[in-house]
């Protein structure tokens, strides 16, 4: 099979071909898995076409039940955090954007937050993080890099490639921007989704909830509810409603005692209890036509050879961030553990196939030679970190937001 190199990747992305594609077969461990549920605790399930070989031996199209096992989003987000940890290893370096809660203070909060990167932020370069942080003494939307994003868009993609190149792989919309909802908007170049397969007939399985108490704290217990959270036997302490009486709980309240096996929540809904798959499917897809969309100029003009260099810089990027999620795994969540050989790649394009291999360091190395030869068109390409630092309001923002988070955790136990 072809070992992908940086010469066969630029002849793809020059129009060779229209994408990258790559299907995993994923196996469940440990028997039944967990979906993520959406709005009303529900599943995404639906029914997909799929080829199913009949007992004649014959292929026909036949609707199969399916569930959703991992989002196009989530994926993004999980290729995300692997491309961080990769960075932060020293293993894929590339711009990095970043706002540094911990600098300058000694703020416990401020302190455990830390370090925010552009790869965990929800809008990329374009969250409301950066834009109510400074660079210098500056607001970031006004100076430097931050100014130059101002006048992104398809066209002049430079200054995304600049500052987050991840950008525009995984898109995204400038509606933070000076121009709100008329900011620059990029598609996903890079998609995938895990989803699992039932066969003809759903199986969903049961869930049970319980708890055994070792103390044997029962309910009829009279404690009440402390002012300031927690809980107390003294009704001195004790937090009063309107009408100036001590406010009961149980101990079921504060997480004592039994709870009697059920299948059922406190609303009286079914617990979710999971589904039984045969296989799940990985559909991975880098878009070349998307990438063949984005123009970098290099000091204001268009050149056919800054645009191929960039974009073939993005392309090794989303092989990269593909091989490094599968070092990861696929552990989705807690009863979601998928494990597989991953697929073979390949170009696609007018009905034609060409299989590669490539593995993560192969592609982080492609990233390092592509990005060299677009630095020698004049693209820029620093592996210094744009390091901003919060306004004092946004810092003020995160801060009280978390005391009363916990103020309102505590009075809730």
């Amino acid at each position: 099979m072809t070992l992908l190199n940086l010469e066969l990747l630029k002849k793809a992305v020059d129009g060779d071909f229209a994408a990258i594609r790559r299907v995993t077969r994923l196996e469940p461990q440990g028997g039944k898995v967990f979906p993520p549920t959406y709005e009303g605790g529900e599943y995404a399930d639906e029914k997909r076409l799929l080829h199913v070989k009949g007992e004649d031996g014959i292929e026909r199209l036949t609707a199969v039940e399916t569930v959703l096992l991992d989002s196009v989003q989530s994926q993004a987000n999980r290729m995300e955090l692997a491309m961080l940890r990769a960075y932060d290893a020293g293993r894929l370096p590339m711009p990095m954007l970043q706002v540094d809660f911990a600098a300058k203070t000694d703020e416990p909060i401020l302190l455990e937050v830390g370090r925010l990167t552009a790869l965990e932020t929800p809008h990329r370069m374009c969250d409301a993080i950066f834009r109510d942080s400074n660079l210098g003494d500056k607001p970031f939307r006004e100076a430097g890099a931050g100014a130059e994003l101002n006048g992104a868009r398809s066209s002049n993609a430079t200054p995304v490639f600049a500052l987050c190149p991840t950008a525009l792989l995984f898109g995204f919309w400038d509606s933070t921007g000076p121009r709100g909802g008329l900011g620059a908007k990029v598609q996903r170049a890079l998609v995938s989704e895990i989803v699992g397969y039932q066969g003809a007939e759903k199986i969903v399985g049961k869930r049970t909830s319980s708890r055994l108490d070792p103390c044997e704290i029962s309910n009829n217990v009279d404690i009440f509810k402390k002012e300031g959270g927690g809980w107390t036997f003294d009704e001195k302490e004790a937090l009063k409603n309107a009408k100036g009486e001590p406010v009961k709980a149980k101990p079921s309240e504060i997480n004592h005692g039994n709870i009697t096996p059920s299948f059922r929540d406190k609303n009286k809904n079914p617990n979710h209890g999971g589904v039984s798959l045969d296989y799940a499917i990985q559909n991975t897809v880098l878009s070349l036509a998307a990438l063949r969309r984005l123009r970098f100029p290099v000091n204001g003009k268009a050149l056919a050879a800054s645009d191929s260099a960039a974009r073939t810089v993005l392309a090794a990027l989303g092989l990269a961030a593909i091989r490094l999620l599968d070092e990861d795994g696929y552990d989705l969540r807690s009863r979601c553990l998928l494990d597989g050989k991953p697929g073979v790649f390949e170009f696609i394009g007018q009905g034609e196939t060409h299989p590669f291999q490539v593995t993560a360091k192969a592609a982080a190395e492609l990233v390092a030679e592509a990005a060299g030869a677009a630095r020698e068109l004049g693209l820029p390409w620093s592996e210094e970190p744009v390091i901003l630092q919060p306004s004092a309001n946004l810092a003020k923002l995160v801060s009280e937001s978390r005391k009363r988070s916990m103020v309102s955790e505590s009075a809730g136990s």
